[in-house]
């Protein structure tokens, strides 16, 4: 392949870059016994600038090209693992911040991506390891729900379906709250690479403006 211009090189050099760091990052996340909450939110943003910086066509080259590195070097599931949520998520935010849509726009879908992802992780390592991980999650919701019974001493006796129910709204809070700080990191930091994103809504640049 004949590379014509500077900026053809540029785009090949950067989609090459920014997808074997998001790689890294990925293999940090899984092996590293700390930092795994910082890790987890900076893992969308280098296919997120690469998607400001490039261009659509680069940012999914650019997440092809990291699936078959992790599929490489970790194996088919964790492979997926990594594009249920956070590969299809960055694309996904950088397409709507790459084409100016606004923070309600890509926050709606995002938290429904990323809910999504979240139940095909559960899924892809409960086969991984041979065991139904949604048990644990309900046990957790059960655990919250009966020590608000006991704090509150109400006389109810939470039903099946009720602690499923709350499982899957704190799997969407946890998504809302994920998502949201994604957009105030990338916010923040962008444009000191040259790179912006919308602004925010006037609510959250209120908090935004007394936090900074």
């Amino acid at each position: 392949m004949k590379i014509k211009d500077r900026n053809e090189a540029l785009s090949i050099i950067e989609t090459s870059y920014l997808a074997s760091l998001s790689s890294l990052l990925w293999v940090a996340l899984y092996y590293f016994p700390v930092g795994g909450a910082l890790l987890r939110l900076i893992l969308p943003l280098p296919i997120i600038l690469l998607h400001l910086r490039r261009g659509t066509k680069s940012a999914f080259e650019g997440l092809i090209i990291q699936f078959f590195l992790l599929f490489i070097i970790m194996g088919p599931v964790r492979g997926i693992l990594f594009l249920f949520p956070y590969g299809i998520l960055a694309f996904w935010l950088g397409w709507c911040w790459f084409t100016t849509k606004s923070w309600v726009y890509s926050l709606i879908i995002g938290v429904a991506l990323g809910s999504i992802g979240f139940f095909i992780r559960v899924l892809a390592l409960s086969t991984l390891v041979g065991e139904n991980l949604w048990i644990i999650i309900t046990r957790a919701s059960y655990s919250i729900i009966d020590k608000l019974i006991n704090f509150f001493d109400l006389p109810l006796s939470p039903s099946i379906k009720i602690i499923q129910l709350v499982a899957i709204f704190l799997i969407i809070f946890q998504e809302i709250v994920y998502v949201l700080t994604i957009h105030v990191l990338a916010y923040s930091l962008f444009p000191r690479l040259k790179s912006r994103i919308p602004d925010p809504p006037r609510v959250i640049n209120s908090l935004l403006d007394l936090s900074f």
